[in-house]
Order: C-alpha cells, then sequence, then structure tokens
C-alpha cells in the first residue's frame, strides 16, 4: 500500500515537472515568434523608407508627374450650334512598365509585339532596360488591348487610367475643331485656342457650326476636287448678319482620332492659314469703292474695247466684249480693264482705306490659332492699284474675302467672323464699311452676275442667288503659272435680304468634257455653292421662294433719243490721269464691230457657238460715255441699232 501511494506521488510530481517544462517552452517560442514578428515590421519599416525618401526618389517623382498629368487630360466638351458632339473624353487606360520588376526583357518584348505589331521590338527592349522605375510603352490603349496585356500575366507591367480626347465625326471639322497632344493638350484649332479654357471643366463650349452643313459642303467640296483633279478645295458658310461661320472645310483634311498619319499637308488650314490672290471676286470691292466713294455711278462706263498697256505689262479681258462698258456691264462680263480704270480714277489712297475697312489688309480675327497674314505690296503702285482691283497682287485668306463680301452686302455693316456661337444677336458689333444705298446697288449686281453673267451655274431656284466668279493663276516659284489656277465663286442668298454667304475654292481644277475643258470659277466652282444652297438652305430654316422677280437692266437710253452723228463729241476718255489710257473709239465704228463680230459667230464650229449662247454673248453694242471728273460728269447710254 505505501509502495503504490509513492508511485502515485512521484507520477504527480513529473506531471508537474512536464507541465512546468511545457509552460517554459511555449513562453520561449512566443517571445522568439514575437521578435521574429518585431523584427519583420522593422524591416518593413526600413523599407518603407528606404523607397519613399532614399532609393530611386527621382524615378518616384516622375512617377507621380506622369500619374498627375495623366489624370489632368479631362478637358470640356465641345457641342455644334444644335447641342451635337464635336469632341468628347473616352475613359482609356495606358501601359507603362517597371523595368526594375521586368524578369526577361526579352520575352516581355516578344510578347508585347504580338499585341503591338507596329511597334518597334529594339526600342522596346530599350525602354524595358532602363534604369528608372517607370516608362510609358503605349498611351491609350483599346479594351481589347488591355485585356490582352492583362492577360500575359508578366510582372513589371501595369495600366494607368486615363482619358483620351476624341471627335464623333472624325474628318468632318476637323480644321475648325483642331487637336489635343497625346497628353490632353489642345494644340490646333479651337482645341488650341480655348485650351486653357476647356482644360478648366468648367463649362462646354458651343461652336457656331452646324455639323449638317459641314457634311454638305466636305460632300460637295469633295466630289468636285475628285471631278476637277484638283489638288486641294476650301469652303465656308457664314451668316452675314452675324459673323457666324457655319461650315468651314479645308481639303485635303485628316482624321483627328488617328494622329499617327499626320503631314504638313493634310494639316494645313487652307480657309484660315493659307492666303491667295483671289482673282475676278476683287472687282466687286472695286465697284463698291467707285460707287461708294461717288466717282462712278451705275451709269458710268469705261472703254474696254483695247487692251492696257503700261511699261511690261497688258491688262486684258477673259471675256473680252471690246467695247465700251457701264459699270453694270464691268462686272457682268468680269472685265478687268473696266476695274483697272475705275480703281485708278477712285485712287489709291481711297483703295487702301477702303480694302482696310473690308478687313483685307490685316488678319481675320477668329478663333483660331492658324489665321494667315496677308501679303501686301512692298510700295503701292498704280500698278498695284489696277491689278488688284481685279483681284492680283493682294492675297488674302478665304476667312478674310468671305467676310468682307459678307459686309459690303449687310447693308455695308460688316461683322467680324467667329466660330463661337451667339448667344446675343442684340449685342453684336460690326462696322460700317459702305453706306446701305451702295450696298443694295452691289447686291443687284450680283444677281445680275447670276442671272445673265459668268455665274449663271450658280442659280439656285427659288433662292435669289447673288455672286461673282474668280479666276486667279498662281505664282509658282515666282511667276504666274499659266495652268496652275485657283478657280472660285462667292454667292449670296436670298441676294434681295441677305442672310448667308457661301464660298468654294478649288485650286489647281482640270477642265473635262462637261465643262468644255473650262477650269474657271463660273464652270466648276459656281455648281458647288449651288449645290450646297439647295441643300442647305432647308436646314437653315429658309423655304423656296417662287415670288417673281425683276433683274436689274442695263443702263440703256432708247435709241431713238440719240443722235448717234451728233452725239459723238460726248465720247470721253475714262480717265486723264494716265497718258495710257488711249479711248480712240468712236460711235461710227460701232455698226462694223457688230457686223465683224455676227461675222465671227457664223465662222465659229458648233462647240464655239455653243459657247457664245452659254455665256450670253450680246448681239447689241451698249455704247456708255463719261467724264471721269466727279464735279463735271455727264454721260450718255448709246444703243446701237
Amino acid at each position: 500500500m505505501i509502495q503504490l501511494e509513492n508511485e502515485i506521488v512521484e507520477n504527480a510530481r513529473r506531471l508537474d515537472d512536464l507541465r512546468k517544462q511545457s509552460l517554459e517552452v511555449g513562453k520561449n517560442r512566443l517571445l522568439v515568434a514575437s521578435a521574429v514578428i518585431v523584427m519583420g515590421f522593422f524591416a518593413v519599416g526600413i523599407r518603407l523608407v528606404d523607397l519613399t525618401i532614399y532609393s530611386n526618389e527621382h524615378a518616384i517623382r516622375s512617377v507621380n508627374k506622369e500619374n498627375r498629368d495623366s489624370s489632368a487630360t479631362g478637358r470640356a466638351n465641345i457641342f455644334d450650334r444644335n447641342g451635337i458632339v464635336l469632341a468628347t473624353n473616352l475613359p482609356t487606360a495606358s501601359l507603362y512598365a517597371d523595368p526594375t520588376k521586368i524578369l526577361d526583357a526579352q520575352e516581355t518584348a516578344k510578347k508585347l509585339i504580338t499585341i503591338f505589331p507596329d511597334m518597334d521590338k529594339n526600342k522596346i527592349l530599350r525602354k524595358l532596360s532602363m534604369s528608372g522605375r517607370f516608362v510609358w510603352l503605349r498611351r491609350n490603349l483599346s479594351p481589347d488591348q488591355q485585356y490582352m496585356v492583362h492577360k500575359l500575366g508578366m510582372p513589371g507591367l501595369d495600366f494607368q487610367r486615363g482619358e483620351k480626347r476624341v471627335q464623333p465625326h472624325g474628318r468632318l471639322a476637323s480644321h475648325a475643331i483642331g487637336l489635343t497632344d497625346i497628353d490632353g493638350v489642345g494644340i490646333s484649332g479651337i482645341e488650341g485656342f480655348y485650351d486653357k479654357k476647356l482644360r478648366s471643366r468648367k463649362q462646354p463650349l458651343y461652336l457656331s457650326l452646324d455639323i449638317r452643313v459641314q457634311a454638305i459642303l466636305q460632300k460637295e467640296l469633295e466630289a468636285a476636287t475628285e471631278q476637277f483633279s484638283a489638288i486641294g478645295a476650301a469652303g465656308v458658310v457664314m451668316d452675314v448678319r452675324t459673323g457666324e461661320i457655319i461650315a468651314m472645310v479645308s481639303l485635303p483634311d485628316f482624321d483627328p482620332n488617328n494622329k499617327r498619319n499626320f503631314d504638313s499637308d493634310v494639316n494645313f488650314n487652307r480657309v484660315a492659314k493659307g492666303v491667295y490672290e483671289m482673282g475676278s471676286i476683287f472687282k466687286l470691292f472695286t465697284a463698291a469703292i467707285g460707287l461708294d466713294s461717288g466717282v462712278v455711278t451705275m451709269k458710268s462706263g469705261y472703254d474696254a474695247s483695247s487692251p492696257i498697256r503700261i511699261s511690261r505689262f497688258i491688262i486684258n479681258d477673259f471675256h473680252a466684249q471690246n467695247r465700251w462698258l457701264s459699270v453694270p456691264e464691268i462686272i457682268l462680263h468680269s472685265s478687268n480693264i473696266g476695274a483697272a480704270k475705275m480703281a485708278i480714277d477712285a485712287g489709291t489712297g481711297a483703295q487702301k482705306e477702303y480694302l482696310e475697312r473690308f478687313g483685307l489688309l490685316k488678319k481675320a480675327s477668329v478663333e483660331l490659332p492658324e489665321v494667315g497674314s496677308p501679303i501686301k505690296p512692298a510700295t503701292w503702285r498704280e500698278i498695284n492699284t489696277m491689278t488688284i482691283s481685279y483681284g492680283h497682287g493682294l492675297a488674302v485668306s478665304p476667312l478674310q474675302l468671305i467676310s468682307a463680301v459678307a459686309g459690303i452686302t449687310n447693308n455695308g455693316l460688316r461683322v467680324p467672323p467667329t466660330l463661337i456661337k451667339n448667344l446675343n444677336v442684340p449685342t453684336l458689333i460690326g462696322e460700317q464699311v459702305i453706306t446701305p444705298g451702295t450696298s443694295h446697288k452691289i447686291r443687284k449686281l450680283m444677281r445680275l452676275v447670276v442671272a445673265r453673267g459668268t455665274g449663271r451655274r450658280a442659280d439656285a431656284p427659288g433662292y435669289f442667288v447673288g455672286g461673282k466668279t474668280g479666276t486667279a493663276q498662281k505664282q509658282l516659284a515666282g511667276k504666274y503659272a499659266k495652268k496652275a489656277d485657283l478657280s472660285s465663286f462667292i454667292g449670296v442668298f436670298p441676294i434681295n435680304e441677305p442672310r448667308f454667304a457661301v464660298l468654294a475654292i478649288l485650286d489647281e481644277p482640270k477642265g473635262d468634257k462637261s465643262t468644255f475643258g473650262h477650269s474657271t470659277g463660273g464652270w466648276v466652282a459656281a455648281p458647288i455653292v449651288k449645290k450646297v444652297i439647295l441643300s442647305a438652305a432647308p436646314i437653315l430654316g429658309l423655304a423656296p421662294n417662287s415670288a417673281h422677280e425683276e433683274i436689274m437692266q442695263l443702263p440703256v437710253l432708247p435709241g431713238d433719243k440719240v443722235n448717234l452723228t451728233k452725239k459723238t463729241n460726248l465720247i470721253k476718255k475714262a480717265s486723264t490721269k494716265r497718258k495710257f489710257h488711249h479711248f480712240n473709239n468712236s460711235i461710227v465704228n460701232k455698226k462694223n464691230e457688230i457686223k465683224r463680230e455676227l461675222g465671227h459667230l457664223k465662222s465659229k464650229t458648233f462647240e464655239g457657238r455653243m459657247k457664245d449662247v452659254l455665256v450670253q454673248k450680246p448681239l447689241r453694242n451698249l455704247v456708255h460715255t463719261t467724264d471721269v471728273n466727279p464735279h463735271n460728269r455727264e454721260s450718255v447710254d448709246i444703243l446701237e441699232q
């Protein structure tokens, strides 16, 4: 019994010893584990301090800068005048790499090339082998590209979220809207001009453009460019009352959503940046200057029977009438000779003053960074005055031209052009460049050109279009090229109460069978304006008008009230300011000229006779005489029976 008790006591003691030993072992293990954990946290803390303060400080700052730039690419939306989105932002992802985490640069580059075949493998390798912690590999990935890269599961590759600027209508209005760079900064067009405002994202920007009219204008210009093999084209639709640009097209154009395929030619804005000698459209300004200054009246006229020779220069007419022409006939037949003589009578000073008022001697004030400066004569001599009268010797932008024509047809009030929708029309500020009475006369002349003259192919039934053709030889290597023309037409409708102006220009068009080989403005550009008006006018809220129209009659006195044999002394020189103005035609020779004209017409081929019919070459001869002295002016209109 005693022995049993001793064994029990011994076992209890052993159990107590084992319990104490287990507790001691557990305590020691707990201390070791705690020490390890503390050391682990201490190591992590040291590493964090190393990463944030000491290690690759410059690289981390670069990453932060890139992240800030990427997150700041948001821009306000751009809308057309009707609230249609023209430019907006889409969420996107950009691929970057941490070269220190790339395990195998060769393998990584090889796999990335399968996703981005247009990327250069060697360039990727150089980026993956850099010493920094951040390098861009590809910006603005598509969702499919992001998924494929993510599927690779390669360490060291990651994505940065951001936004991409897109223009839903692609090429439409690309020159007007402009571009942003890869970081979302505006670099051209409206995007460049209003960059700070758009980046502030305070409110959207509404443009004056109507994307529907823009599409119509672009379609017609592209079709004409292809038909006549032109190297380029330009077109504008403008509200003459507000100066708002409803459409603006420059060809060739570009896709703003694909910035990798650009060159300087497609990025060039022919409407605002390009400056050109615009040809006979300038005769409208010459007539406006003469009429507004009182130098001529609608019944005045000039001898256009022979070319003007001055020094080594010769000024002649493309549609030569070889006779005296009244002021309306000078515009109707687009007479260079008549325009030159009218400009000389008005004077160089008056010409410069009025052209300055029309906005043709200074850059156009429009919301674009790409605006061309006019090219003016270094010394404005009388020969410059004469050539500028019919659109040579002064180069202006198409935007300047349409703004000036809008001014002289809008009762003489020129409102500066704008690409921003005008929300408060009554506050418009304009400049009175000519009197309303002169403006009314210019509109009558423009309607005459379309109804009976060189602009008949622009006549859109029901819209009373008035306009003027323009054909100018381009200067190449300092010389005028005979087969390189700039052909244009500007139309205003309805001309009796102007609302809109349309300008169409083709650069170096080639005539075809439909134009009998002609490439002048009346043949190739006028039909563009007609098509644009017929398609766009209903969109702009203008319905065709079937009201009867009375075309201005040419200033002619009844023949039975004119004694031809006694009135020959009334024929005077059109100008006494220059000795080279030789006007030696007499009334007696006029009947012989008509006979020669009839004989010449009979001897022509069928095509030649058709050409004369198309341009409505008159078989009656109008003779107008005038004294250029504004204080002693008398005129006689003679109808040769």
